[in-house]
């Protein structure tokens, strides 16, 4: 089975985030999320609580699949490299965080696990969540794709005709399904009428 970590920081977007877990879970894959301090005060902020389990209540998330780990504890298996996921994705990633991890600052749980996908050539994708971007943030985005990550800004498109802002979430998540190739039915692919 393959495993995947899906770490959700204090930039908005987090119903990105419990979105992803939610359909890589119920596609049998095994889950581990870590959730910062400030995802957690951001989440509780936009959809209404801190609590991880209770926010994916009722999205049919097989949460047999779900392990939610705390930032601070490094005893997580997936922090080594013995034992790396398939792919670390950061969704929503706040600027600080991408510092951090342009610097190969390890301080917790979350970015020695981006860490140590980049030392291992695994996918670590980063769903960056700010506008506008500085040149210092510009500049940390190209230092981690130089190291190999991918970067993806938080940015919907239309031409799938939304019509609610789930259906606008579901493209960002399709967008990081389609990087881990992972098929999906989340939105249409561009096709000219």
């Amino acid at each position: 089975m393959s495993e995947y970590v899906v770490g959700i920081t204090g930039a908005s977007g987090s119903v990105y985030g419990i979105r992803l877990v939610e359909k890589l879970a119920r596609k049998n894959f095994h889950v581990h999320v870590v959730i910062t301090s400030a995802g957690k005060q951001v989440m509780a902020e936009e959809v209404g609580t801190s609590d991880f389990f209770h926010a994916i209540k009722g999205r049919h998330a097989k949460k047999e699949n779900i392990t939610l780990w705390d930032n601070d504890d490094f005893t997580a298996p997936f922090m080594s490299g013995s034992s790396a996921p398939d792919a670390v994705i950061v969704i929503p990633c706040s600027v600080g965080k991408l510092a951090a991890l342009s610097k190969g600052i390890s301080t917790n749980l979350l970015e020695r696990t981006a860490d140590v996908a980049l030392k291992e050539r695994r996918r670590l994708i980063l769903v960056v969540r700010e506008t506008p971007f500085s040149i210092i943030h510009l500049e940390n985005m190209l230092s981690l794709a130089k190291a190999g990550a991918q970067i993806m800004p938080a940015m919907p498109a239309f031409y799938h005709h939304p019509k609610t802002v789930s259906d606008m979430v579901d493209f960002i998540v399709g967008k990081v399904l389609n990087l881990l190739n992972i098929k999906h039915k989340l939105f249409k692919r561009w096709k000219v009428q």
